[in-house]
């Protein structure tokens, strides 16, 4: 009997261990930050939440009453059908592949994937994914509500596409993996000229994504604003649950003893 108990027990402890390690592995991160950067996380976070959801607010009213901002599509989208060229057309198709429905999230995948299994803490890649998936929902759903247009199918370089057109797919994609993986990576460094830099090449990212839909015609200028703006919401999120999750001031308690491992190392 007390032979089957050490036994029971060997197991319980084993079954233990594995759920204490998947815990701490896709759960517990904790970092100690100074009271005064743990302010501006969650200042950064309310403001940009504010200027996405005043901008595409702004954006969508433009565009069911076809004014304000939404006036500027048809003169965009002249100007950018002047510029069409036959190297310029490969270039934006190629800059549409890569931001496309089935590249970009092949390329997420992997960078998910990858990156949780390198990190000791997998909060970050999955809160990449889950940023991701936030937004495939919420423009499906905006889709489907605003039922807008696409510009003229005869002005579309690389196929016809009937599916309504605001806000864009692509750019809102573009701009999730852009803006939320670049913080996600730099939060944890110290750097900040290195994080803008990084934040600078996703703005790169976002405007040649951006410009790729306008130029190949499956988008208007505000479609590609709304998507912007919705990505600016979401980053807001992000940072604001990234901070609650994981940041504490000196003198709050690390739970975790993974964490508190890693913060007595650190």
């Amino acid at each position: 009997m007390g032979q089957q108990g050490s036994a029971g027990s060997g197991t319980s402890r084993k079954s233990t261990g594995k759920w204490r390690a998947f815990h701490d592995k896709f759960v517990v991160e904790e970092r100690y930050v100074d009271p005064a950067d743990r302010r501006s996380l969650y200042r950064a976070a309310v403001i940009l939440a504010a200027v996405g959801l005043a901008l595409f607010l702004a954006t969508l009213v433009s565009v069911v009453q076809a004014d304000g901002l939404s006036a500027a599509d048809v003169p965009v989208r002249d100007w950018l059908l002047g510029l069409r060229s036959q190297t310029l057309t490969v270039v934006m198709i190629f800059l549409a592949v890569l931001f496309g429905p089935i590249a970009l999230p092949i390329i997420v995948l992997v960078v998910v994937v990858v990156w949780g299994f390198a990190a000791k803490h997998a909060w970050r890649p999955v809160v990449l994914a889950s940023a991701m998936l936030s937004g495939v929902i919420i423009s499906q759903i905006i889709l489907q509500i605003v039922r807008r247009s696409r510009p003229p199918v005869e002005q579309m370089l690389f196929g016809i596409d009937h599916t309504f057109s605001f806000p864009s797919g692509h750019v809102l994609g573009a701009c999730d993996f852009l803006l939320v993986g670049t913080f996600l990576i730099y939060s944890r460094r110290k750097n900040r000229k290195a994080a803008v830099f990084g934040f600078i090449g996703a703005g790169v990212g976002i405007v040649l994504a951006s410009v790729s839909r306008l130029y190949l015609g499956y988008h208007w200028l505000s479609d590609a604003l709304a998507s912007v703006s919705l990505s600016l919401l979401i980053l807001g999120g992000v940072i604001a649950l990234d901070t609650w999750r994981t940041a504490r001031i000196p003198g709050e308690r690390i739970t975790g003893e993974l964490s508190k491992a890693e913060t007595q190392r650190d």
